[in-house]
């Protein structure tokens, strides 16, 4: 493991949790008093520029780079964000038959320029570092491995809404365990990319509006997502018992 991921893991834990709580009340007050509007991408931004600055002497090096690459590590990496992505949309339709209401997938809506960069790179940065670089690493020191996955998970999941924070919670406890395996943060920042980008494409390239109003079209995604779900379970099952055999 390099330096860098050694010293990512020995950030405290109420260290950056006070600085998130800064920040959301910094963005709270500005907001409630109409100073200035500043929304999560800021405070995602100040969160990475703040992890980089503890770990300014030991950034990656070109083995962290490499290793994101290397053959079996990305295999597993796509086909668990192939699958999270059909997984996703099996819970979209659920919520949406449940509810008839999707407030985190809108499709008349298009993300475009810091909205799109706030999604696909910013917030795989700053919420892998957090969740898996620091909250995984630190719950790890006083509860057993498990609980760390699903804890952190949880945590993760929590800043999702109702129509993607299942989904969420199992991506979340992917990417733990993608980290606990390969001990890189890089790999989950990587694949946490492709998940985002992947989605965002799919929305889009949905210029008819067919994924949610062809019936032929859901029958088929909904197909794929309890395969997906067949298959993400199997291997959150395996790896857990894997990791945690090999912790005791």
């Amino acid at each position: 493991m390099s330096l860098f991921n050694e010293k990512l893991k020995n950030i405290r834990l109420k260290e950056v949790l006070s600085l998130i709580i800064s920040l959301f009340l910094v963005q709270y007050f500005l907001n409630v008093f109409e100073i200035v509007h500043i929304d999560s991408f800021w405070i995602y931004l100040v969160l990475i520029l703040y992890l980089m600055y503890r770990l300014r002497d030991d950034l990656p090096d070109k083995s962290d780079f490499k290793s994101v690459f290397s053959g079996s590590v990305f295999r597993e990496m796509v086909m668990i964000v192939v699958l999270n992505v059909f997984l996703s949309y099996g819970f979209l339709y659920l919520s949406d038959y449940l509810l008839n209401f999707i407030p985190s997938f809108n499709l008349s809506y298009s993300i475009t320029g810091i909205g799109l960069l706030a999604t696909i790179l910013i917030s795989p940065i700053s919420e892998e570092l957090i969740f898996r670089g620091v909250f995984l690493n630190r719950l790890q020191l006083v509860v057993p491995t498990v609980f760390a996955v699903l804890i952190s998970s949880l945590l993760f999941a929590s800043l999702h809404s109702y129509g993607s924070i299942t989904s969420a919670f199992v991506f979340g406890i992917c990417m733990a365990i993608l980290y606990l395996k390969n001990g890189n943060v890089l790999v989950v920042i990587f694949a946490h990319f492709l998940n985002n980008l992947l989605a965002e494409i799919i929305v889009m390239m949905d210029s008819g509006k067919i994924l949610f109003t062809s019936d032929v079209v859901v029958g088929v995604m909904s197909v794929l997502a309890v395969i997906s779900f067949v298959m993400v379970l199997n291997f959150i099952v395996r790896e857990l018992k894997y990791i945690n055999n090999n912790k005791l």
